[in-house]
């Protein structure tokens, strides 16, 4: 298994002039990762779907500047200059300077646009910072094509890490686990690898329709709740739970088994919604929404029977996830009894993707 050495480049090129230009998918957790370690290692591990819709595209046109000591970027969201997202940029390419020395060489003008609402609990910053680290490794396999294909997924998924922790679950594969524990093979800290024990075809085209019950800025932000983790009074319970959850979530994946998958998906988004409320201080992201639709879920799903659940990430929106064999049924309920509880009426349909693409 590679460690941090691993991912500093040797022989590399010369630099010149060129463009590149990905699509990196957010993704949503199943099992949640809630606090972190210094640089951006994991208290705990976790589990995610990978999305298809959901996602950013980031184009990087790079050419020799003169002036080497520091980064020089442009930066421009859906079309228009960003300087509000300049400092975490900025950040990003402190934290990943010794894995991608030629950056200070370049100057860099970066596009990107979401297919999603920023920053509304749809994991931005995950698709984003995916996109920009397949640019990097683009670059760099340009100054070094000999490099085998999977070294520079695994370098991608480790700098996505360095800029956003669940950024590294959104390069490749469908179902991706970050953290070590003992029940996924080769799992790490310090990058997402694919899930490859046994998964049952039911889990392989999940649907995940994201009710957007509040498109605005979380009150608090990821990185300041992941902090609050430290000193939690439940937070080895918590972390201690998630390994658990992991080992029985490998037996539901394997089985197909739907009933075990729902008590264990919608017991980890309360999970980590409870991690907020117990925090000091505490804090609520879900809305009075969020709440009206859960319920409505359970009450569709006691009387019908069927397999449609919830998730929640660190934000007020919904991910309802169900088979896709169930699809017209769900769709037809989220339409008639849920998107009335969202914003404008709106959702997204979305469904297990692969990963990264190159465009």
């Amino acid at each position: 298994m590679r460690n941090e050495s691993a991912f500093i480049p040797q022989n590399l090129g010369a630099v010149h002039k060129g463009s590149v230009k990905f699509s990196a998918p957010s993704n949503i957790a199943l099992v949640k990762y809630w606090g972190k370690l210094d640089n951006q290692i994991p208290a705990n591990p976790s589990i995610s779907f990978t999305l298809n819709n959901c996602k950013t595209i980031t184009q990087v046109d790079y050419e020799v500047k003169e002036n080497k000591d520091s980064f020089s970027f442009d930066l421009f969201f859906e079309g228009q200059p960003k300087e509000s997202f300049r400092p975490k940029i900025e950040a990003f390419f402190k934290r990943v300077e010794a894995y991608g020395p030629f950056l200070k060489e370049l100057h860099l003008t970066i596009n990107t646009e979401n297919t999603f609402p920023h920053s509304s609990g749809i994991a931005s910053s995950a698709s984003g910072m995916a996109a920009l680290a397949m640019c990097i490794v683009e670059i760099e396999k340009e100054l070094n094509p000999n490099q085998e294909e999977s070294y520079y997924l695994e370098k991608a998924s480790f700098l996505a890490r360095l800029g956003s922790g669940s950024a590294c679950r959104s390069i490749k594969e469908s179902i991706v686990c970050w953290g070590e524990n003992k029940t996924v093979e080769g799992s790490s800290n310090l990058f997402g690898v694919p899930v490859t024990s046994p998964i049952h075809e039911v889990f392989t085209n999940y649907q995940d329709t994201i009710l957007l019950v509040d498109k605005g800025e979380k009150v608090v932000s990821s990185t300041v709740g992941h902090g609050l983790m430290n000193g939690h009074p439940f937070a080895q319970q918590r972390f201690a739970q998630a390994h658990d959850n992991i080992a029985k979530l490998a037996e539901i994946f394997a089985a197909g088994d739907l009933d075990g998958f729902i008590a264990l998906v919608e017991s980890e988004a309360l999970t980590l919604h409870a991690m907020m409320m117990t925090s000091n201080p505490y804090f609520i992201l879900m809305k009075p929404n969020t709440l009206e639709i859960i319920n409505k879920i359970w009450k569709f799903r006691q009387e019908t029977k069927t397999p449609i659940c919830f998730t929640l990430d660190a934000g007020a929106n919904v991910h309802v996830l169900y088979p896709i064999k169930y699809a017209d049924v769900c769709i037809s309920f989220i339409e008639k009894e849920l998107a009335g509880f969202c914003q404008n009426k709106q959702y997204i349909a979305d469904c297990v993707g692969d990963g990264a693409k190159k465009l």
